[in-house]
């Protein structure tokens, strides 16, 4: 009796393990040695030092360097664990928990150094109609920006345009376009998120809708700050779109993202980076031509529609910046050498009358990066990169590394130029 209780349990708990996939863990570990040199340069005319020798001088170059071993040259290190469940029907439930390793410390990327899974953390349930999915992921603008990437917005061969519009990057200043203020660039927390089923011919498609969890107070004038002190009431709001079709070498996408980077009850005020891209890729199979362009705009919505507002004063013009990649891949033997090309050009970032009158330059950047990866198995390979970043007008991109040097016994210094490299490996598992 015991023994037919006893198989009874074990035919039972096969049951349920035959209706429910293994779950798997993966992850990648990248370390590189990486070098950074970013030179600022005085503009200025020379200046006065001394009356009786009648001694002009002007402060050159100055030049900060940096050598570091850091995490993520080739492939983002992680750490992950994914599941699917066959509910029959053609119904499927799954999960996806995904966090960032500092291989090169030993430390997660959660406060105090501790691990999270803010790569993404999802649940999904998928069948013939698509995917619905719930949680932390990816927003449909960024994918154009890494997939039409010959380098994947990872290292120093990153693509200017996801260095501009990057949260926290270095050298993507406020003034220039409001992008330090998006934390929706690359993803987005507390998302509803719809993918299109894979059986449409190649056409592919995802659409989000990321809530901001903000109070909402009623009577308004219950709403903290003052006109002084912005509340931030509806900031972290995201709703994008990304449509594509890829088939054989062909893939092309065109994505569209509204980010919520700012708002003010009482100035009655709501800023909105729109983010529109459009990307592509051709494989010859001797070469992979990799192209994007991309335009990103800061809109500021008044409730009250004559007073002027900082960033578009009237609503005449609008800050942002528009940027473009051009790249490729070449294989070669059991390698492949990638490059790019790309640059971007900031407007409408000064003043009521520089954006009336047009006085002040637009700054602008461009940046080469080349490299090579050499696969010494399927999870395994050693790569380098070299790349350097060009800023004119006032532009201060850099590869990484240290900030510029801003001011020099009391001139000020202009970003000029950003120089790096990578050299390292990846092993993913």
């Amino acid at each position: 009796m015991k023994k037919s209780l006893v198989a009874l349990a074990a035919m039972a708990v096969a049951g349920i393990a035959s209706a429910q996939s293994s779950v798997t863990l993966f992850g990648v570990v990248d370390a590189t040695i990486s070098g950074f040199s970013n030179k600022s340069e005085d503009r200025n005319a020379p200046t006065l030092e001394s009356l009786a020798n009648q001694t002009f001088v002007n402060r050159g170059t100055a030049t900060t360097s940096q050598t570091v071993l850091r995490n993520s040259g080739y492939n983002s290190s992680r750490l992950g664990f994914r599941g699917t469940e066959d509910l029959g029907g053609g119904l499927a439930a799954s999960f996806w928990l995904e966090g960032a390793l500092n291989n090169d410390d030993g430390t997660g990327t959660a406060v105090g150094g501790g691990q999270n899974w803010q790569r993404r953390s999802t649940v999904s349930l998928s069948g013939n109609f698509g995917e619905i999915r719930l949680g932390r992921d990816y927003t449909p603008t960024f994918w154009n920006d890494t997939v039409f990437d010959p380098f994947g917005t990872n290292g120093v061969g990153t693509n200017l345009i996801s260095t501009a519009n990057g949260y926290n990057n270095p050298g993507s200043v406020i003034s220039q376009g409001g992008f330090t203020a998006n934390t929706t660039y690359t993803r987005a927390s507390n998302s509803i998120g719809y993918f299109l089923p894979p059986n449409l011919g190649g056409f592919y498609g995802q659409f989000m809708y990321a809530m901001n969890e903000k109070t909402s107070y009623d009577p308004g004038r219950l709403t903290p700050g003052n006109a002084a002190t912005a509340g931030n009431e509806r900031a972290g709001r995201y709703i994008g779109g990304r449509v594509g079709y890829a088939n054989g070498p062909l893939d092309v996408a065109l994505a569209y993202g509204e980010s919520t980077v700012g708002s003010n009850f009482y100035a009655g005020t709501t800023d909105n980076l729109d983010t529109w891209n459009l990307g592509a890729s051709y494989d010859f199979g001797a070469v992979k031509l990799f192209g994007e362009f991309s335009n990103a705009k800061l809109k500021r919505d008044a409730s009250r529609p004559f007073v002027a507002t900082a960033a578009n004063p009237f609503g005449w013009r609008n800050p942002g910046a528009d940027g473009w990649l051009l790249g490729a891949t070449v294989p070669v033997g059991a390698g492949l050498i990638r490059m790019s090309y790309s640059a971007v050009k900031y407007k409408n970032t000064g003043t009521y009358i520089d954006q009336v009158l047009g006085f002040r330059p637009d700054p602008k950047a461009d940046k080469f990066a080349l490299g090579y990866v050499h696969n010494l198995s399927k999870r395994t390979a050693l790569y380098a990169t070299v790349a350097r970043v060009n800023n004119k007008d006032g532009a201060d991109l850099t590869l990484g590394g240290p900030a510029f040097v801003t001011t020099a016994a009391g001139a000020t210094m202009t970003p000029k130029s950003s120089t790096g490299y990578d050299l390292g490996i990846r092993h993913s598992f």
